[in-house]
């Protein structure tokens, strides 16, 4: 049984990582063949919508709690956040990069969390404690690797040339005009963005799922309320219906890979595997998905290596497992500490209890204390 139980979670967030690194390589492919950023991310939560409807009814109508006005105003602005301003900034910016970069820079998030809760005075940096140096010289080291990665490019590393030749891929990837649509400055900083929109949801959805503990319900909610904000947002930047139109089949898998596989499917194997192994151990397979999309990205896209891209994603990696290190160590030292004050309290609770013994035997003996 310990097997099953640590191979499924293992298996489920494997599975994940190559469904987001899916993600990247065809929704690259799709805008450099056309499709606009916008209108993608419009269509996958137009299509998440759909596909998660199936999970909040079957799963939830017998326990959803209910939905209040003050409920729906924070699911609207984790939609603001952890759907629109997430994602929008993501897409804009894998256009303008590269899925390697775009997953490199998406593992500053753990930093990004810890020094936005570090502001509002959610958690304590704890200097003094090696768990604190832990975290901060972790941060340190993600904003140090996010900085190179951003501004250096460096001299290409020669790694030999890919036998794979896909053809949508090479119509799409070698066009003059997709490689001119690329900036090493523009796209890592909306990716950046887009990991203080997430991280700003983080600190938003903990609120909500306190308050209402019906994850499907919620992200439907959310996703709805995402639909309708980027749709306008979309078709105030693209007014021509062609750049709506799903009729090529590159954009159309794109959309419905990025929505069923990346929505509903990997939120679904998280959950379950943070209910089965906590946060934590979801957390350590981020660096998976850069090492799988660095290797698709070569193979399919032809994409080519820099130094600085090497280095600075050697880097976030590092300082992410040093942050999840600190993590572990405060989370531990607080298990502890919480059990040495309930034996402290039980073991005064035992005393105060063997004192009144002996007055409530004398009592039923007749006896009375002068």
């Amino acid at each position: 049984m310990d097997v099953v139980n640590d191979l499924f979670p293992f298996l489920a967030m494997v599975i994940v990582q190559f469904g987001f690194a899916g993600m990247n390589i065809t929704s690259k492919l799709a805008m450099d063949a056309g499709m606009k950023p916008l209108v993608l991310v419009s269509y996958r939560q137009i299509f998440a919508t759909i596909a998660i409807i199936p999970f909040a009814y079957f799963f939830e109508r017998k326990t959803r709690p209910k939905i209040t006005k003050p409920l729906l105003i924070q699911i609207f602005i984790c939609s603001l956040t952890g759907v629109t301003g997430n994602q929008v900034f993501y897409f804009i910016g894998l256009q303008n990069s590269s899925p390697t970069i775009g997953c490199a820079l998406t593992n500053i998030l753990p930093a990004v969390t810890f020094i936005l809760a570090v502001l509002l005075r959610q958690e304590a940096v704890g200097i003094k404690k090696l768990s604190g140096q832990a975290k901060l010289l972790g941060t340190s080291i993600c904003v140090g690797g996010a900085m190179l990665l951003s501004f250096y490019h460096g001299p290409m590393i020669n790694i030999g040339e890919s036998s794979i030749h896909w053809k949508y891929a090479d119509q799409s990837g070698d066009s003059d005009s997709s490689a001119s649509k690329s900036s090493f400055i523009l796209g890592p900083v909306f990716i950046m963005a887009s990991a203080v929109c997430w991280a700003v949801w983080f600190t938003i959805q903990a609120k909500v799922s306190e308050a209402f503990p019906a994850p499907y319900t919620s992200t439907l909610l959310m996703c709805f309320m995402g639909s309708i904000e980027c749709v306008l947002i979309g078709v105030g930047a693209n007014h021509e219906l062609s750049q709506w139109s799903l009729r090529s089949p590159g954009r159309l898998i794109a959309a419905l890979y990025a929505a069923i596989v990346c929505s509903a499917l990997a939120f679904s194997l998280t959950s379950w595997s943070i209910q089965k192994k906590g946060a934590l151990y979801v957390s350590v397979f981020s660096p998976l998905l850069l090492v799988i999309v660095a290797v698709l990205s070569w193979a399919l896209l032809r994409e080519k290596l820099y130094l600085g891209t090497v280095i600075g994603s050697a880097m976030i990696v590092a300082g992410l497992y040093a942050v999840l290190w600190g993590k572990e160590k405060e989370v531990k030292a607080k298990s502890i500490e919480d059990m040495e004050v309930f034996k402290s309290f039980e073991k005064e609770e035992k005393g105060d209890l063997e004192l009144q013994l002996p007055a409530i035997s004398n009592g039923k003996n007749g006896v009375v204390a002068k």
